[in-house]
């Protein structure tokens, strides 16, 4: 008799032991999303000048996910990829803006069609990032333009702090950057999609 209450005993401890590590992952990420939340993007330069933006990261089951942001699962399910097999899923809007002085060129055209030469002005802007050109034709102007940018994006964790001591984790961040100097970031989001359960 005696070996079974040691045998209940040990099997309720563990069961609370367990239980409580369960409650409190789920304590912690909810407080974790609710700072989040309430966060909004941060938006700052980096010593070489670069537009970055700091965001601190979500992390949904993936029922919440659908729930929470169903215009993404959809956007998912359209690439074919199936929601539980996300690991994470993030979006960055980023808005380039040039602003242009090109000097205009007038360079003779000859069309085909009845012997007739017309004059076009044309112009050209570049720079290591945005390319600019144009064609100024009467009433109307024709532009084509191509940006080139980098995103770099990293997450790590934020370690809680005790005095001097470092430990543990108090929440995960993501952080972006744009190469491109006519490039703001707009908004960013990372999602950590968890399988099951809390995390």
């Amino acid at each position: 008799m005696k070996k079974y209450l040691i045998v209940y005993a040990l099997l309720t401890t563990a069961i609370i032991v367990v239980g409580g590590r369960i409650l409190w992952g789920a304590n912690e990420r909810h407080k974790s999303n609710s700072e989040a939340l309430m966060q909004s993007v941060e938006h700052y330069r980096t010593a070489a000048n670069e537009a970055a933006a700091s965001v601190q990261i979500l992390r949904l089951r993936c029922g919440e996910f659908e729930e929470l942001r169903a215009a993404d699962a959809e956007k998912i399910r359209q690439m074919g990829l199936k929601i539980r097999r996300l690991e994470s899923a993030a979006k960055s809007v980023v808005q380039t803006k040039v602003e242009v002085v090109a000097p205009v060129r007038d360079t003779v055209i000859v069309r085909d069609t009845v012997h007739t030469t017309d004059t076009l002005r044309l112009f050209r802007w570049q720079d290591s990032w945005v390319t600019i050109d144009g064609v100024i034709d009467n009433d109307s102007v024709t532009c084509s333009l191509r940006s080139v940018d980098t995103l770099r994006q990293v997450v790590y964790r934020v370690p809680r702090r005790f005095w001097f001591i470092k430990f543990g984790t108090k929440a995960i961040r993501q952080h972006i950057t744009s190469s491109n100097p006519h490039t703001d970031i707009v908004y960013t989001e990372y999602i950590d999609i968890g399988k099951r359960g809390p995390r």
